[in-house]
């Protein structure tokens, strides 16, 4: 198996882990502070992504790529020289940044957001950044060498420790009022961003090739070109990734006053949007973890293929990606189409948030595309295009949300339709852009079939949960229908041949079962 494939499958299994965690994680967090509790940690958390780009610099993504050539060519001094710059500038900007954050929130709450008690939450994000700061730096470089697995445990391990804190932090700080509640959650979450880091340092301790802090300064002092090189991508990444963070920063803004000229008051306004981005958001990006760990292993792979000019590699390797993304964005489609009004009871013991499910799931399907389609851009020098891409998305989106939330017709709706338009924007240029670069075959028939696929599926499932066992449990209903669309739509991938016999062997312990 190549390292490639080793990699995306490490992290796909964790990505799984690392979601049902993370669902898990926003099930007791919606029980324990409720839709209202919910919207306020939603509306601080954009803030949150927002600073820690910033900090981050976009250098994740270049770390990975420049570590990666240079693994190829043996250069063990100018991997260390990237780690000293990449941890020199990072802490640095974590040091400006989290001191200003603190003096910024009670701004940031009063005026940018119609809740002033925002505040508590804006708070608690500020001890998490010189903790990113420095395991971002850390997981490029493990990505970079393209193993996968301390990237994997270490979110594992953040979500599990989220989740052990959760429920007591909220509990003891909720008779205090719902925005401590709101803050504690923010603050778990810096915890498992501690743990998670530790876990980082240990495994690069004991990996590494070089000693770190020896003539630290001097490399840092020498590390000029190499600053010049990790720009060259993180600054672009960085442009695409702040678009994207600024938009969503000003997203609840854009939202809340938007519902406010709809005539929609402050508090339910702040309950609306909590239902849209705390209910029903999470569960569609859940699959969005094979958009992810694909995206993590493009990078380094297509940046290698790329510096051999080997472009059949590049296009079968985009190829594979995008095959993977439609089939597997197919199901979760599906699934959460059918199965939308019980799988909100079930985990937050209310149906609000259904109908954002319903209208914006078949739309998903262009958001699974975004992630592979944009690592590939970077891995080709083309991150200066994704970030316009990203731009123009980001400011169409951000017109729809207010143009159409702003109406009494649409409210809280008007904003799922400024979301949808623009991932779907954002995607149909990534592609567009990537197609002036790499010759790319379109298989029609594939994804017709791929469609009826999907159709066949959704009608077997819908049926079940309407007329098998309907007097059991919620629980046994939605698992039955949920699983005999997952077999339905595997076996017609196989009989229609999008999926291979030995597309299978290649996956640890299935190929070993069929070639038994």
């Amino acid at each position: 198996m190549s390292k490639f494939l080793k990699g995306t499958f490490i992290l796909l299994i964790a990505g799984l882990i690392t979601r049902v965690l993370g669902f898990v994680y926003r099930i007791v967090l919606a029980r324990s502070i409720g839709e209202e509790g919910v919207g306020l940690y939603m509306m601080a958390y954009p803030t949150f992504i927002l600073v820690v780009t910033i900090t981050q610099l976009g250098l994740p993504v270049a770390i990975s790529k420049n570590i990666a050539e240079a693994e190829a060519r043996k250069d063990y001094g100018e991997i260390k020289k990237i780690l000293v710059v990449s941890l020199a500038i990072t802490i640095g900007l974590s040091i400006i940044i989290t001191p200003a954050l603190l003096l910024l929130a009670p701004l940031l709450s009063t005026t940018l957001f119609t809740d002033p008690r925002t505040y508590y939450p804006l708070m608690a994000i500020a001890p998490a950044l010189p903790i990113i700061a420095i395991s971002s730096v850390l997981r490029g470089y493990f990505q970079g060498r393209q193993n996968m697995r301390p990237s994997a445990i270490s979110q594992i391990l953040e979500q599990f420790v989220r989740i052990t804190i959760i429920a007591t932090a909220t509990k003891t700080f909720m008779p205090y009022g719902v925005e401590y509640a709101a803050a504690a959650a923010m603050g778990a979450s810096v915890l498992g961003e501690l743990l998670s880091l530790l876990y980082l340092l240990t495994m690069f301790k004991l990996k590494k090739r070089f000693k770190l802090r020896k003539n630290f300064f001097q490399f840092v002092h020498k590390g000029k070109r190499t600053f010049k090189e990790l720009m060259e991508i993180a600054i672009p990444t960085m442009g695409s990734r702040m678009i994207g963070s600024i938009a969503w920063f000003f997203e609840p803004i854009v939202v809340a006053h938007s519902l406010a000229l709809a005539g929609v008051i402050a508090v339910n306004a702040t309950k609306q949007y909590g239902a849209l981005t705390g209910y029903a958001m999470p569960l569609l990006m859940l699959p969005s973890f094979v958009t992810f760990s694909l995206a993590t292993s493009l990078v380094p792979a297509i940046s290698e293929a790329n510096s051999q000019n080997n472009f059949k590699l590049i296009e079968y390797r985009l190829q594979q990606a995008l095959r993977f993304v439609f089939l597997t964005g197919g199901l979760a489609v599906i699934v959460l189409y059918v199965l939308a009004d019980p799988l909100m009871q079930l985990m937050y013991g209310s149906t609000k948030g259904a109908y954002f499910i319903r209208l914006m799931a078949p739309f998903f399907l262009f958001f699974y595309y975004q992630g592979p389609l944009q690592a590939v851009l970077q891995a080709l020098n083309l991150a200066r295009a994704a970030m316009i891409n990203s731009l123009i998305g980001a400011v169409v989106k951000t017109a729809v949300i207010f143009l159409l939330a702003s109406q009494p017709a649409f409210g809280i709706t008007g904003a799922a339709l400024g979301i949808i338009v623009g991932f779907v924007l954002v995607t149909g240029l990534h592609f567009a852009t990537v197609l002036k670069r790499v010759s790319f075959s379109f298989y029609i028939l594939d994804y017709v079939k791929g469609f009826l696929a999907m159709g066949a599926s959704a009608c077997c499932g819908y049926w079940l949960f309407e007329n098998l066992f309907t007097n059991e449990h919620l629980v046994l209903r939605v698992g039955t229908s949920a699983l005999s669309m997952t077999i339905a739509y595997s076996f017609l991938l196989l009989i229609l041949g999008l999926i291979k016999k030995d597309e299978l062997k290649r996956i640890p312990w299935i190929g070993k079962f069929i070639t038994v």
